[in-house]
């Protein structure tokens, strides 16, 4: 009788391991997929090699880096989108593409199973399989740990290091940090263990692996510039560059200046509050320029109802609703809102803050003549006088008919 086939977002690491070694013991053929994000990792080619010795059926690197950057970083960055006014979603943007290149593998091999390491009580097992059910209703997810059997199986670390002596898996001898991280090319997140003591200093605790904490960070500013075409970052220090390398030059740039440190308590999607720490030099860098130049270049009543929308794009994201509707449609308007985004920010990095410099552009709304404080100019002030009995009308209406006591 022909096994079954199932594909698993693969990182290489226990939990993904014994996995792989679980869902052959359950009678599957596995493929695995390592989608890379940019995360750090010793020897890819290594990864692979462990899933072949493992037993899977076969085993592939998905290099999706840019298109992280491209299609799915930028457009939220173009909204201003951040989760609760703070986290620029890092962790969430990339997980809709992960279901993507994975069903695309299921597509090719003939499976209707995918399987992902995500526990039950987070946000990423949201995220995996609302994206997945968009793109294949009729794929099968499969969450090891929402599942009894495999919890009764491994209910420690220690049951998961045993099973892979037992199967003969390589794993890492390792002291168990003080917290937990998921990382990218966008970012890297810091959450569990002695962060779950709201006490515990966020910054103190974590060694981080893009930024220098401002305190310890250069005495002297870095100026830097970034060049926009329609709302697309293209140009770092007049060089061009392809959004990966945009994103991990910034990374590199604004990370030794303290840039894009963030501790916060958040709302998870199942339900609970948790406590998250994260960097994102380099994205961090883009949203405060981007938002520089679109001062320049959007009128208010568009910036007021993009602005008026973003926390609604912002928990979509982190809830998991990429491939919907609604997203395709707020896609589609900020493709279209950010046609004058163009133009050239110059920024001022130090010890964890940004400074703007200056900022130009072809689609400039700013006239300095009608803006002027000094007399003369464009403007004629008497005008307001109408303008203001116009929009007080109604007020005066109400006072007469309902007075307001003072």
């Amino acid at each position: 009788m022909a096994r079954e086939q199932c594909v698993l977002a693969y990182s290489g690491g226990l939990d993904t391991s014994v996995i792989l070694g679980w869902l052959m013991d359950e009678g599957y053929d596995v493929h695995c997929v390592y989608v890379d994000l940019g995360q750090p990792c010793e020897d890819r080619q290594a990864i692979l090699e462990k899933a072949h010795k493992i037993g899977a059926k076969s085993a592939r690197i998905a290099d999706v880096r840019e298109e992280l950057c491209r299609d799915f970083a930028f457009p939220v960055m173009q909204w201003q989108a951040k989760y609760e006014g703070v986290y620029l979603l890092g962790t969430s943007i990339a997980r809709p593409l992960i279901s993507k290149v994975c069903l695309q593998v299921a597509r090719e091999v003939g499976s209707n199973a995918y399987a992902h390491g995500a526990t039950g009580k987070g946000n990423d097992q949201c995220r995996f399989q609302l994206a997945a059910e968009a793109l294949d209703p009729n794929i099968r997810i499969i969450a090891p740990w929402r599942m009894e059997k495999f919890r009764n199986l491994f209910p420690g670390r220690t049951a998961m290091i045993e099973y892979c002596q037992q199967r003969d898996i390589p794993v890492k001898a390792s002291i168990s940090k003080p917290y937990s991280s998921d990382e990218n090319c966008l970012h890297i997140s810091y959450e569990a263990g002695k962060l779950e003591d709201l006490n515990v200093n966020g910054v103190d605790t974590v060694e981080f692996g893009m930024t220098t904490p401002p305190t310890q960070s250069p005495d002297v500013v870095e100026h830097i510039t970034i060049d926009f075409e329609q709302g697309v970052p293209v140009r770092l220090n007049g060089q061009a560059k392809s959004p990966l390398e945009m994103v991990m030059d910034l990374n590199t740039l604004a990370g030794r200046n303290g840039v894009g440190l963030v501790d916060m308590v958040e709302n998870r999607f199942v339900g609970m509050k948790s406590r998250g720490v994260y960097e994102a030099p380099g994205m961090t860098t883009l949203y405060t320029a981007h938002r520089v130049l679109e001062q320049l270049t959007i009128d208010r009543d568009l910036m007021h109802l993009r602005d008026r929308l973003a926390p609604e794009v912002a928990e979509m994201v982190y809830y998991g609703f990429w491939y919907v509707p609604k997203m395709d449609a707020l896609l589609s308007f900020i493709r279209e809102m950010q046609r004058p985004v163009t133009g050239t920010v110059a920024l001022g990095l130090y010890k964890g803050n940004i400074f703007v410099d200056g900022r130009t552009s072809p689609n400039n709304l700013y006239d300095e003549a009608i803006a002027t404080m000094e007399g003369g100019g464009s403007y004629n002030q008497t005008d307001a006088e109408g303008f203001l009995r116009i929009m007080g009308l109604p007020s005066r209406v109400q006072a007469r008919a309902n007075a307001r006591r003072y």
